[in-house]
């Protein structure tokens, strides 16, 4: 038992300084980002793709790089202490505009491709929406939109402050993101999601790799 304990210990050392700096799997809980991510997807995060954070405080240590729009990053918002995932839409000193379902960044509109029509599911029932390409830091990923009028959001333009990340779902009208609660802080931020490596559907089904790819 002792022998046997002490062989243990190194694999489990190893597994976790790897969650604790390098990679950390999270599960989707939400429907936020599709069609990106589905709920049931087991993705992976990347967490020395920003910098490496010692344990539980999340001080840096170790720059990397800075998080760049279009990726889609793990971090902690200003009003919750759960993790969320968004995609990085503007960074420090950015202006950020979004109104009429269009995305402006620095003045500059986000063209969307449309590519067919879609059911997207809401609190009230399925929605006829659209599926759209959008290209945003030289990324290319969808994104989708419900046709019909929905909420206005109570500002339409931010100004991202230093340190500081303006995040968005793909699911643009169905995400609770910084047009509700504001940017993200630089010191919140967990990874860069990369991965899908599995999904599960709710209840008694077994997990499937259908879904292994990578994030985008």
């Amino acid at each position: 038992m002792i022998e046997t304990s002490r062989s243990f210990f190194p694999v489990l050392a190893i597994v976790l300084v790897l969650r604790s700096f390098l990679v950390e799997p999270f599960q989707i809980p939400s429907g936020s980002m599709l069609p990106t991510l589905e709920v049931g997807d087991f993705i992976l995060v990347n967490k020395f793709s920003y910098g490496i954070r010692l344990p539980v405080i999340g001080t840096k240590i170790f720059p990397v790089s800075d998080p760049q729009r279009g990726e889609v990053m793990v971090f902690v918002p200003p009003h919750d202490n759960k993790y969320f995932i968004k995609r990085v839409i503007g960074l420090p000193g950015d202006t950020i505009r979004y109104e009429d379902k269009t995305l402006y960044v620095n003045g500059e509109k986000i063209n969307q491709e449309f590519i067919e029509t879609i059911d997207i599911s809401t609190n009230i029932g399925y929605l006829s929406g659209g599926l759209y390409n959008e290209e945003i830091g030289g990324i290319e990923h969808y994104t989708q939109l419900i046709d019909a009028a929905t909420r206005q959001h109570s500002r339409t333009t931010w100004v991202v402050p230093a340190g500081n990340y303006f995040m968005m779902g793909d699911n643009r009208d169905n995400s609770l993101d910084s047009r509700e609660w504001g940017t993200a802080s630089e010191a919140k931020v967990v990874g860069k999601a990369f991965a899908i490596w599995m999904h599960k559907e709710p209840g008694w089904h077994l997990p499937s790799f259908s879904r292994n790819q990578r994030i985008k």
